[in-house]
C-alpha cells in the first residue's frame, strides 16, 4: 500500500500550517500510518488540483475542492483534537 498524501493548508502556507504539519506527522507516526505530508497556502488550491488524498486546513477551503477536507484548527486550539484524530483515522485507513 502506498503512502497517503496529506496536504496541510493555511492562509499563507507558513505559520499555522507548520505547526499542524508537525502534529499531523506525530499522529500518523503514532497510528502507524504511512503518509507523506506537505504544506501550502489555500491559494494553491485555487490554481490547480493538488496531488493529495486528504487536506487538513486551518482556513476556509474553496467549495470547488473535491478532495476530502479535515478542519485542523483543533490542532492549534487544543479543543476537539480527539474528533479530528477520528476523522483522520477514517480518511487514512
Amino acid at each position: 500500500m502506498s503512502a497517503k498524501r496529506i496536504l496541510v493548508v493555511c492562509g499563507t502556507g507558513v505559520a499555522t500550517s507548520t505547526v499542524v504539519v508537525q502534529k499531523v506527522r506525530a499522529f500518523c507516526e503514532s497510528e502507524g500510518i504511512d503518509a507523506t505530508i506537505s504544506q501550502g497556502a489555500v491559494a494553491d488550491l485555487v490554481s490547480g488540483s493538488p496531488n493529495a488524498d486528504l487536506i487538513v486546513a486551518t482556513t476556509q477551503v474553496p467549495a470547488t475542492v473535491t478532495i476530502p477536507v479535515v478542519h485542523g484548527l483543533p490542532f492549534l486550539t487544543g479543543m476537539g483534537v480527539d474528533a479530528v484524530h477520528a476523522q483522520l483515522r477514517e480518511h487514512l485507513a
